[in-house]
């Protein structure tokens, strides 16, 4: 077999006992959430006889133990189970919701990962300049500023006095790609906001690294101009180093959509998980939590696979 299929299966394999091992943590507490489902549905007027039958038609009478080898049998089988609260099936709930949390997050992506890489060469081709040291002073101003805050500021400014964007994201049906664009703007250029300077930093910082290096001396020395040494020699030794980083600020644009989205009251899978709470609904919190973590492990054995494919020293262990 060859060595990357074997560290492909590997890598799955250790995926799964993960996500297996993080269902039982998100199954565990919610449990141990307050409040009670059947009083949130039924409301304070029902009896005792009422609210009994209600968990037992909803299983929530069975062990805790039994409860959850039930929902991880039925998500084996491609079943999410329906919702507490509606009844809906939490496939159909969450189809529409997980398409907008990937369209937002795509586009936040398409603005960042370019704008980062292109940063982060610049600033390694003009380090100590006063260019890098401004670029470098924003970068760390957007990492260290809360994603709720920079929403507002870009709503004050954007939506409050120029007027060019909404502020609350209302994506209808039928809407098109320009309409979608529009209304997405200000959650995707948020998300640029603050996972850019996490990227561009990297990227810089792989670069110097490399800028040091032996080979990259020889290349100037033949005469290379500063912009081809970094581009074409130093930039392809640094991918994997930078495709770690891209891989998880990719992950968390998905999974750390939830306060932007609650900002924007964007009609995403954040939203969702966050209105499920709410209202006590914990299947489908369960379900969102769940699909959130595997998006995580899925894009860090992503990084891990891409990394090893441009440096295959990583594959052995000396």
């Amino acid at each position: 077999m060859h060595p990357l299929i074997k560290l492909v299966i590997q890598r799955l394999a250790l995926g799964l006992l993960t996500l297996f091992v993080v269902s039982l943590v998100i199954f565990i507490s919610i449990e141990l959430l307050p409040g009670d489902v059947a009083q949130q549905v039924l409301g304070q007027s029902a009896t005792p006889e009422t609210l009994a039958a209600f968990r037992q038609k909803l299983g929530l009478d069975l062990p805790m133990h039994t409860r959850y080898l039930n929902w991880l049998g039925a998500i084996l089988q491609g079943d999410l189970g329906t919702s507490l609260i509606s009844g809906a099936s939490i496939t159909e709930l969450l189809s529409e919701r997980l398409y907008n949390t990937f369209f937002l997050a795509g586009f936040a992506a398409l603005i960042s990962v370019p704008l980062a890489v292109c940063l982060g060469v610049i600033t390694a081709l003009y380090r100590g300049t006063p260019l890098d040291r401004a670029i470098n002073i924003v970068s760390l101003t957007a990492i260290s500023v809360p994603e709720f805050f920079v929403a507002y500021i870009l709503v004050f400014i954007f939506s409050v006095e120029l007027a060019w964007f909404p502020s609350i994201t209302n994506l209808s049906h039928d809407a098109g790609l320009g309409e979608r664009l529009h209304r997405t703007f200000l959650p995707a250029l948020t998300l640029t906001l603050i996972v850019t300077a996490h990227m561009m930093r990297m990227t810089r910082a792989s670069l110097i690294n490399l800028l040091a290096l032996p080979y990259i001396e020889m290349a100037r020395l033949k005469g290379a101009s500063p912009a081809r040494t970094i581009v074409r020699h130093a930039l392809p030794n640094a991918i994997a180093p930078i495709v770690t980083v891209i891989a998880i600020n990719l992950a968390y644009l998905i999974v750390g959509v939830v306060i932007v989205e609650v900002v924007f009251v964007y009609p995403g899978l954040g939203q969702l998980l966050v209105d499920s709470v709410s209202k006590r609904d914990f299947t489908v919190v369960q379900a969102a939590c769940l699909i959130f973590s595997a998006t995580y492990i899925l894009f860090n054995l992503a990084s891990d696979l891409i990394s090893i494919a441009s440096n295959p020293r990583l594959m052995h262990r000396k």
